[in-house]
Order: C-alpha cells, then structure tokens, then sequence
C-alpha cells in the first residue's frame, strides 16, 4: 500500500483552484525560498515544532517522557537536542497544552482518499475538487500518482501546485490525472534565481515549456518579494516568457506576507525582516501581465 509524508489537510479552500477544494500538503521540497510561507514543507522528514507561548512554566511533561533523553530545561526555557531526537512524538503526546507537535505524519492512499471523499457534496456543487501542494507534491510521486489515480476513477477534478524542479518524467506518468497544474514561478535571472531558492531556473522553465506542448490546463503563480523580484523589469521578463507558453491565460499575484513568522520561530530558523509589498506596486505589475493579455488574479 502507497504511504506518503504529510504535513497539512485544509477543507474547504478556495486559492488553490476552482471551486471549493480539498487541499493536501506533502512534505518535502527541492527549494528552500526564504520567504517561503509553509517552512514545515521543505523537510521531507518529520519536524519537531515548539511554541514557547504554550510552553507552561515549571512544567517537565515532556521531559519525562522523550525515551531518548532529548529535552532539557534551564533558565532559557525549554532545550531540545536534535542529535538525540529520533522524533518518535511522545513529547508531544505528553505535551498538556500543545506546546509540542509533530509536524508530518504518514499516510496511505486509502486513508486520504477517506478524507478527500469527505467533501464530495462542496466538490460537485461549486466546481471544486482536490489540490495537491507542498512543498513539491512531485518529490513524493509513487503516493502522488497513485492517490491521482483514485481521484480520477471518481470523477473528482484534480491540480497540482508545483515548482517545476523535477525530472519531465514524473510530470509525464501523471498528466492525464491531473486536470490542471499551478505552476510557481518566482523570477527569471538565473544568479538571482540560485541565490534565493538555492537552484537554477532552468530546470523550471524548460519543463513548463514541455508542459505547454501537452495541451494541459496551467496557471502561472508567482509570488512577490519585495527586493527580490516585484521589480517592472522582471515582470515583463516573466510575462514575455509564459506569452510563448500554450495553455496558459491565468496569473496568480501572490504578494508576500508575514503570516509564516511563527512557524519559523516555532522551527528554531531565522526569517528576513521584510514588510509585505505595497498595494500600489501590486496594480503596477497587475498592469504589466494584463497589458500582455492574462486575465491576472490577486492573491490566488
């Protein structure tokens, strides 16, 4: 039985493709984007969050109960070793107010296809369906294919959000079960690209040129940094780009926010102070991809 690594069911969505949807997060991601709003997803192992505002003083719960001696507390508060953790969750378990959590958790094909079938009622009633995100929903492509599979046996529409870093192949073995595909693009110089993401566009860009030769549903989604790529210049590189692209005539703007703040400071990693992109510089670059004949949606 396929199993896959999760991090995240979000009922009844509405950014994430027509309709209402069932969006599954998978766990594991080939970029590591500084911004990224869902830092949770770019392990592909289990993460151990901990959020000292839950934390209750004086409390040795999980101390007690981590079988590897991993957890501490001094005056700082309290201290997890990563070496010795082995991340087998009874911490958590003991945790009385949530402090502690286990972020990713396994699951087979049968037991989300329970869920997803859940919402079967809101799927056919607005256009909905289910969209697999991530992190990169492709890493994990024997649980991807395999849970598509089941999806299209029932009629239920299907999207793939991706970043496009991966072997052409594993887009190839899915295409005919995925009914559209959202596709990340976050800049076009390739040094800037690398110095961001940690890897080269190129991959990126050729596979959504391949994409668009096999007819598919895309919508472009691109998210906007300030500094990093909201200048003109890179939007009318971008937009002259996906123009040569067939089957696309939707962009999503997706301007940089704050609301993933916590969760680095619940991973124990360090975020860029950064202020969300002012509103007139989303018209204005709203302006140039309209200007380029996309029919441009804020915020997904």
């Amino acid at each position: 039985m396929n199993k896959g690594l999760i991090f995240d069911i979000k009922k009844y969505a509405i950014h994430d493709g027509p309709g209402i949807r069932t969006t599954v997060f998978l766990k594991g991601c080939p970029l590591s984007c500084w911004w990224c709003h869902n830092p949770e997803s770019q392990s592909t192992q289990k993460e151990l969050f901990f959020d000292a505002e839950k934390c209750l003083e004086n409390c040795t719960d999980c101390i007690a109960a981590c079988p590897n001696q991993a957890i501490i507390r001094n005056q700082k508060g309290i201290l997890i070793n990563k070496n010795k953790c082995h991340m087998t969750g009874k911490c958590a378990e003991a945790c009385p107010t949530g402090a502690l959590k286990v972020v990713g958790r396994e699951i087979s094909t049968d037991e989300l296809m329970l869920e997803i079938e859940k919402d079967t009622v809101f799927y056919k009633n607005s256009n909905g369906g289910v969209t697999f995100s991530g992190g990169e929903p492709l890493m994990q492509i024997e649980f991807l294919d395999s849970v598509l599979e089941k999806c299209k046996s029932q009629q239920i529409h299907t999207a793939v959000d991706t970043c496009g870093y991966t072997s052409f192949k594993n887009f190839e073995r899915i295409l005919d079960k995925v009914d559209l595909f959202l596709y990340d693009l976050k800049m076009m110089d390739e040094k800037k690209h690398i110095r961001s993401t940690g890897v080269s566009n190129q991959l990126i860009l050729n596979n959504l040129k391949k994409l668009g030769e096999s007819k598919k549903n895309i919508r472009i989604r691109i998210p906007i940094i300030p500094d990093e790529n909201d200048s003109e210049e890179n939007a009318q590189k971008t937009a002259k780009f996906i123009q040569t692209i067939s089957g696309v005539s939707n962009v999503d703007l997706l301007p940089f926010h704050k609301a993933g703040t916590q969760k680095y400071l619940n991973l124990k990693r360090k975020i860029k102070n950064i202020q969300p992109p002012l509103e007139d510089k989303i018209k204005t670059l709203q302006k140039i991809y309209e200007n380029f004949g996309f029919d441009v949606k804020i915020g997904g």
